[in-house]
């Protein structure tokens, strides 16, 4: 009978924690992520964060970090930056890109970096929209992710 019990524990177990992503339940009722999400979340944000920062090396305007995590599947970053001119625009990405490959971060893919309007790079979880100044106003992500958590970064 104690292990027919056992079973139906574990199952009911294993169904919990693929409804909650695997996120481990505790006794009191709230979900926490397993300790190696946590490393993950933390290591994506900084991530984040070094762009923002390598971006402001470039004279960088109004950086902002949008935190999508849950809203979308592809990202759980956004940084998004702005330059007054389209050479500062590539300027920046070209800084964010060197930078970031000397400590082993690649990106997945980068597309606008010839004209310097909207570039973006794709580094995974988190992905940055360099714009030119009125290119940022027309598309205005931050007006589409109004409901995200934000950090404006200097």
């Amino acid at each position: 009978m104690t292990a027919r019990l056992e079973k139906s524990r574990a199952r009911r177990a294993e169904k919990s924690a693929r409804k909650t992503g695997n996120r481990q339940l505790r006794h009191d009722g709230i979900s926490y992520p397993p300790a190696d999400q946590l490393e993950d979340d933390a290591r994506i944000n900084s991530l984040a964060r070094r762009i923002a920062s390598l971006a402001l090396d470039k004279k960088a305007e109004d950086v902002i970090i949008l935190d999508v995590r849950g809203k979308t599947s592809y990202a759980d970053y956004f940084v998004i930056a702005s330059g007054d001119s389209e050479r500062q625009v590539t300027a920046m990405a070209e800084h964010v890109e060197t930078e970031l490959r000397n400590e082993g971060v690649r990106p997945l893919g980068t597309e606008g970096t010839e004209r310097g309007q909207w570039v973006l790079l794709d580094y995974g979880a988190v992905v940055a929209h360099l714009f030119f100044g009125g290119v940022r106003t027309f598309y205005d992500l931050e007006g589409l992710w109004t409901d995200v958590p934000r950090e404006r970064v200097a």
